[in-house]
């Protein structure tokens, strides 16, 4: 069976089908794969890393902004769509595809309709809470939209269509038990973990709520271990604060990155971060608490509608950037660790929504297609 899988534009779009992709042939040696994407987004780069062959489409997004330069933007939007549909359906032809699966983002528009137009089976799965322009777009066009939790199928025109699948999660985050991975990072007594970041890049004025946040930890004699990622944009800026407000500390572990982070999530009793649908994903199927602070600068707000989905079922708290300081976030934090009640009872509404089997979901819901 040849296979296409197409994304693009993040990280979160472009692992679930790794995943299935990675799962599809493991099940499966003689299935062959093809990404498309876009030439020069960070789809490429995951892709080609993955092992896996990779097409390029040039196309493009469409602006909300109705400004002259917004405007002559979506009109070579528009121009590249009937070309990128062309490449696309060229390419399918040439690779004899047997089933195209689309997983987020406008990369993958016309790789799924040039393959709707011609017959083939096609699926879409959208790992965040509401459709994208994109999945929207394409939702009369596929057979089946794929989604990450039963709240979201009220948000199609096509509900028939929607099966609810999970977002995958990488096998390795449920390697360990919680005492495994507290064993693992070194930590022999029984103050819980905190594991915070912001994303691999970071976000400037969260790292510096955060300095904030580790002085009220200081001066409360550190009642937790804490784990924080400043991202490769803050790290330079708040390891320097850091030092001059002499808050190093053995409970502070100060990282530009978390590489470990399955072994820190399942360590981990509290969580604090963004509310990217990966994220979110892992947070569920792993039944962490959370403190959630969706980016304000996503479209449609996407990560606040997905906050307020764990939030609605009991197993995060959202903090709005604009009311997420650092005593706020301290504040919550404590409150949710000095109270072992409360944080089971959000570990288990978190878990409940969980589906750690979500890739061979998917994979079962797509096979049934072709």
């Amino acid at each position: 069976m040849n296979v296409i899988f197409t994304c693009g534009g993040t990280a979160g779009h472009v692992n679930p089908a790794l995943a299935l992709a990675r799962y599809m042939q493991e099940k499966d040696s003689t299935v062959k794969v093809l990404f498309i994407g876009t030439p020069n987004g960070i789809e490429r780069d995951l892709v080609e890393k993955a092992g896996y062959d990779f097409e390029g489409v040039e196309v493009s997004n469409f602006h909300r902004d109705l400004s002259p330069k917004g405007i002559r933007h979506n009109l070579r939007t528009v121009k590249l769509l009937s070309s990128s549909e062309r490449k696309a359906k060229d390419i399918i032809r040439r690779f004899k595809a047997d089933l195209v699966v689309g997983t987020g983002g406008y990369a993958s528009f016309p790789a799924v309709k040039a393959a709707s137009k011609l017959g083939i089976p096609t699926a879409v799965h959208e790992s965040n809470m509401i459709p994208g322009l994109t999945t929207k777009m394409l939702e009369k066009r596929v057979k089946c939209v794929m989604v990450g939790f039963e709240d979201c199928r009220r948000h199609y025109k096509h509900p028939e269509k929607i099966v609810v699948t999970g977002t995958p999660v990488r096998g390795d985050f449920f390697a360990l038990t919680r005492a495994e991975a507290r064993a693992a990072l070194g930590y022999t007594d029984d103050k819980p973990l905190v594991a915070s970041f912001w994303g691999s890049l970071g976000a400037s004025t969260m790292n510096e709520r955060m300095l904030e946040f580790f002085q009220r930890e200081k001066g409360d004699f550190y009642p937790f271990h804490h784990i924080h990622a400043a991202g490769k944009g803050s790290w330079a800026a708040l390891s320097e604060a850091v030092e001059k407000l002499s808050l190093h500390d053995e409970m502070l572990d100060l990282r530009q990155y978390i590489h470990n982070m399955d072994v820190v999530m399942a360590a981990a009793d509290l969580v604090i971060s963004r509310a990217g649908a990966s994220t979110l994903s892992e947070l569920t199927a792993l039944g962490k608490a959370a403190i959630l602070v969706p980016s304000p600068f996503v479209v449609a707000n996407h990560q606040e509608k997905n906050a307020r989905l764990l939030e609605k079922h009991g197993g995060a708290v959202v903090l709005t950037e604009a009311e997420a300081n650092g005593s706020a976030l301290y504040d919550a934090a404590a409150a949710i660790l000095s109270d072992s009640g409360k944080r089971e009872e959000m570990e288990k509404a978190s878990r409940a929504l969980g589906i750690p089997d979500a890739t061979a979901r998917i994979y079962e819901t797509v096979m049934s297609l072709v």
